[in-house]
């Protein structure tokens, strides 16, 4: 039989050990405080009539990064009811999701995506690379919250490309449907997990090169259901070869022609937080300060964060949105609201 002592001191050292490195939950399932319909957190009543609680049903998420402060990044397959695509989506919660204060409160959305095939270092690039400990988005937004600049986002990590082609985050006429998968079906997995808002104020994306595309034309092409992108080092114009013969669509999903639509029907109000390093080439600068010149008006709002020496990378993007481009998302969005009891 073992001790009383020496089992505590297994358990203590078991604790430290998840707390630190995330050693003996990698693969283990996590359940976000979200459950299906009959958990406790379904049938509490939300602070306000904005909080959407968690519909289900619950996913099967499995961490795959446990962060210093407890918080876990984690994976689920979705099968995408509404697109027919399958893929992985990961997700963090940060620490202020787990504060009692806030148990009765949705909370917004960051819809994070890659640039390129989603990362190198998964054959065939069907991930998404904002979930690594190398670039640390989430500990860099841990810190900005602390210190005023960013709201407490839920980050949503979708892959982008199903295969090794680019899809422009679109439904391509013969392709798999990607951008009902992004729009849709990924918005439908948040729902079903965590506590969001029910009105546009709490969604918006973040994305970098095709994924600043991607996040950019989803906010001009559905306003009604996105506030705000931050677009670093964007693609301007849908660019997949998998276009070919299908004009029209494409059209559909081309930022200028989106924007001019907006435009024209007078709103409602999208905020577009642009990106660019000063080394990157004027083939990534000028289509964005064109386009800011062109439809930067009336109820397209865009701010443009030059980055000192940088260069096309989530690094250096990172560093612009220290410097201003999540705070100008965050104070446009709807923070969570905290509850007496």
């Amino acid at each position: 039989m073992k001790r009383p002592y020496a089992v505590a001191l297994a358990a203590t050292l078991l604790a430290a050990c998840a707390l630190l490195t995330g050693c003996s939950e990698t693969g283990n399932p996590v359940d976000f405080n979200a459950g299906a319909k009959n958990d406790g957190a379904a049938r509490a009543k939300p602070v306000d009539d904005d909080t959407l609680m968690p519909t289900g049903p619950r996913s099967d998420f499995r961490i795959t990064r446990t962060l210093d402060d407890g918080t876990h990044i984690a994976r689920a397959t979705l099968h995408g009811p509404k697109s027919g695509v399958t893929g992985s989506v990961w997700v963090w919660a940060p620490k202020e999701y787990r504060d009692p204060k806030y148990a009765k409160s949705g909370f917004p959305v960051l819809i994070a995506l890659p640039g390129g095939l989603g990362s190198p270092k998964e054959a065939g690039g069907v991930t998404n690379y904002w979930v690594g400990g190398d670039i640390e988005l989430q500990e860099n937004l841990t810190r900005w919250t602390a210190e005023g600049k960013s709201l407490p986002f839920l980050v949503v990590m979708p892959m982008l490309n199903p295969d090794t082609r680019y899809h422009d985050a679109s439904d391509i006429p013969g392709q798999q449907k990607m951008g009902t998968w992004l729009t849709e079906d990924v918005v439908q997995l948040a729902k079903a997990n965590f506590r969001t808002f029910k009105s546009r104020d709490g969604w918006a994306f973040m994305g970098s090169s095709s994924g600043g595309f991607a996040g950019l034309k989803s906010v001009l092409k559905h306003p009604e259901k996105f506030k705000a992108a931050i677009a670093s080092g964007p693609d301007m114009a849908p660019d997949s070869p998998l276009w070919a013969g299908h004009r029209a669509e494409r059209d559909a999903n081309t930022p200028a022609k989106l924007a001019q639509q907006l435009l024209q029907k007078g709103g409602p109000d999208v905020y577009l937080a642009f990106q660019a390093g000063t080394r990157e080439s004027t083939a990534v600068k000028a289509p964005i300060q064109q386009f800011r010149r062109t439809y930067g008006k009336g109820p397209i709002h865009t701010a443009l964060q030059m980055i000192p020496d940088g260069r096309h990378n989530a690094w250096d993007y990172q560093k612009g949105m220290a410097a201003g481009s999540i705070k100008f998302i965050s104070d446009r969005m709807k923070a969570p609201v905290p509850s007496a009891s």
